[in-house]
């Protein structure tokens, strides 16, 4: 089992990060276009527990596959998880926190994942899966600092 960790600030309020993030449109906003990531069904509505969404994805040139996620838990405003029920990980729990904080708020992600295919799986997780992920996580926090600014320390009290 592999563990990812992410926090980002932004300079937004609580509930503009949480109309953008309950919105499964938004996904492809915030994934690589490389990935030619499309929702195939499962984002008619805001984020609500027990919505199973269903994707198109391509983490590679000239792979592609199928990916459906359950929404399993929602706390407004504070959290909600997501998990895997078919698609490219033996393992997928993805648990997304929003606090709020002076002068925005602090998103965190924790992933817990398990690669398939064994022994291989494990050979092939720090040269291909693990960079895969930081990457998608690097352009998110890139995108989302264009889309809403960068976090200024000094304008949030000490």
């Amino acid at each position: 089992m592999y563990t990812l960790h992410a926090k980002q600030k932004l300079p937004i309020t609580l509930d503009k990060a949480w109309e953008f993030f309950s919105d499964p449109k938004n996904l492809n906003t915030i994934t690589p276009d490389s990935m030619k990531f499309h929702t195939l069904s499962g984002d008619e509505r805001k984020m609500f527990a027990g919505q199973v969404i269903h994707y198109k994805i391509s983490p590679f040139p000239g792979i592609s596959m199928e990916w459906v996620t359950e929404i399993s838990q929602v706390q407004y405003k504070e959290f909600f998880v997501d998990e895997q029920r078919f698609g490219p990980y033996k393992f997928w729990h993805h648990k997304h926190f929003f606090k709020e904080i002076d002068g925005g708020v602090e998103m965190e992600d924790i992933v817990h994942y398990k690669v398939p295919y064994g022994f291989i799986g494990k050979l092939f997780h720090p040269i291909v899966v693990r960079p895969k992920l930081n990457e998608i996580f690097t352009f998110r926090k890139k995108i989302l600092t264009e889309l809403f600014g960068e976090f200024d320390r000094t304008n949030s009290r000490k």
